[in-house]
């Protein structure tokens, strides 16, 4: 072998256990293995911690995006919302949030993404979390009531209590399962958070969860959005359209109801649209109780 292959086969030995590290992290002990960093990222800059819910001992990962301006006045409290299922919607919504601002004049918030850490069945427990119990609810579901006081009790104290969020401007956002349990809170606890987005909501199962009727509540100013992707499922559709027209008519309804139909729109892919409608309805001033907008 002469000299260069030779230098060129140490070079290469002496590379390959970095690049394993790199690129398969399957291979590197966990502990031993950094943390990306999101720092480097201006549309996601934020915060990042754990919070055990100290009921099921299971850990949530908690992502925070500080709006911008956020130092430079540290006498405000912002807006907050919070997006069930974090793991995908926070970098997509956190991104989209600020785009909303430069564009649509949407007062700046505080964007928290709740995320389980994976998609695997064993750590991410969305189908226990984000169902109610109810006569078709299956053994691995009905954990609603149990994340809700989590929600309450933890999350909610942890996050205003870090940053200087506006708890009178909680938003509370959900896709499919998560839009269930979106509109299942609404009803549970209706002053909990000032808007919710259930984006294309699941139906079933403890679909009669979503007609009971609502906890007492105080406020005045409350908005509920259901956004439904005209080209979701039959069933989702007509489920997003019921819902939405039997709680405008009820009078017992503790917030204003919005359905927004996409026209175009699918069951996951359309979310960035949905929220920004849904946003845009919530902070709209000619709507009771929303907030006022910044000047351009």
């Amino acid at each position: 072998m002469s000299l260069s292959a030779r230098l060129l086969a140490l070079v290469l030995l002496s590379w390959l256990p970095f690049a394993q590290a790199q690129d398969a992290p399957g291979r590197t002990p966990p502990g031993d293995r950094a943390m990306t960093p999101l720092d480097h990222l201006a549309a996601l800059r934020g915060g990042y911690f754990p919070l055990v819910d100290a009921a099921s001992g299971r850990t949530h990962h908690v992502y925070v995006r500080l709006p911008e301006g956020y130092e430079a006045e540290p006498g405000r409290r912002w807006p907050v919302v919070y997006l069930l299922d974090g793991d995908s919607l926070f970098p997509l919504l956190a991104s989209t949030h600020l785009f909303l601002t430069y564009d649509e004049a949407l007062p700046e918030a505080i964007v928290v993404g709740i995320a389980y850490g994976g998609f695997d069945p064993a750590i991410n427990r969305r189908n226990l979390d984000f169902t109610a119990a109810g006569a078709d609810t299956a053994a691995d579901q009905g954990g609603a009531e149990a994340f809700h006081r989590f929600l309450r009790g933890q999350l909610l104290p942890e996050v205003e209590g870090r940053y200087r969020a506006d708890p009178s401007r909680r938003v509370l956002v959900g896709q499919s399962r998560g839009g269930y349990f979106v509109l299942w809170s609404a009803l549970q606890d209706p002053d909990l958070f000032w808007g919710r987005i259930a984006s294309n909501p699941a139906a079933a199962p403890a679909r009669e969860q979503l007609y009971r009727s609502p906890a007492p509540h105080r406020r005045g100013d409350l908005g509920v959005v259901v956004a439904s992707g005209a080209r979701d499922t039959a069933g989702r559709v007509a489920h997003a359209k019921e819902w939405a027209s039997t709680w405008a008519a009820r009078r017992d309804a503790p917030w204003q109801v919005q359905l927004s139909v996409l026209p175009d729109g699918t069951h996951a892919a359309s979310i960035g649209e949905a929220y920004r409608r849904a946003m845009l309805w919530l902070f709209d001033e000619g709507r009771d109780g929303a907030a006022p907008r910044p000047a351009r």
